[in-house]
């Protein structure tokens, strides 16, 4: 079992990550889970803790399988999965339904989550996006793009655990990738994960106050 929990992979990953101290450099989380290991990051680069908000699109009757994602963004960006798509046979009305309701949660999140906090600055700066590990790469993908969107000088995706053929996929999207673990008998990501437990909304928000109070020298 690599991880105990989502904290420990965070402490992890940031020892790994120690080259980008002393750069201007903003976390991105991907919540709930990516939360939790996005915080010892942020505390251990003396850098700003943010979200991106990405959701899966699941197929109707099967909302486990991703057929996309979509994240936040001044546009949201929408990623397809299209073997998905077709394999299901879901039409483009279903996708768009489901994708609006998707993005109905998102702009829920970002009232709770965000509200009136000042956000940091991507542009010219190291774009770190965190997660608690990687399947498929849809959401993955989405935030990616979205993060990339804002105009950083280097786009950096660091997770704990992640399939090597998603990775690969993933890889044009970014300058560097950190992650830790990389099995081909692959699974799930709760299979790496003593306690994998659902994170909540409370702990998402504590989270982000707890690094905003670092960062204010609170």
């Amino acid at each position: 079992m690599p991880f105990y929990d989502r904290t420990d992979a965070g402490r992890r990953l940031a020892a790994e990550l120690e080259h980008f101290k002393g750069e201007d450099v903003v976390v991105f989380a991907l919540p709930r889970g990516g939360a939790p290991v996005a915080e010892p990051i942020a505390t251990a680069l003396d850098a700003p803790l943010d979200l991106v908000l990405v959701r899966k699109i699941g197929v109707p009757f099967q909302p486990e399988l991703a057929m996309g994602a979509v994240a936040d963004g001044g546009n949201p960006v929408v990623v397809r999965n299209d073997d998905v798509i077709a394999m299901t046979d879901v039409s483009e009305q279903e996708f768009q339904e489901v994708c609006a309701r998707e993005l109905e949660e998102i702009e829920r999140r970002r009232r709770l989550y965000l509200g009136n906090r000042a956000r940091p600055e991507a542009k010219g700066h190291v774009a770190i996006v965190v997660d608690d590990g990687v399947a498929t790469g849809a959401t993955t993908r989405a935030a990616l793009r979205a993060v990339r969107a804002r105009g950083p000088k280097k786009l950096v995706l660091a997770v704990p655990v992640a399939p090597p053929d998603t990775l690969e996929s993933l890889a044009p999207e970014v300058d560097e990738i950190i992650c830790l673990e990389t099995p081909r008998a692959f699974g799930a990501i709760g299979f790496f994960y003593r306690d994998f437990r659902q994170i909540s909304d409370e702990e998402v928000i504590d989270i982000l106050d707890r690094c905003a109070g670092k960062a204010s020298g609170a």
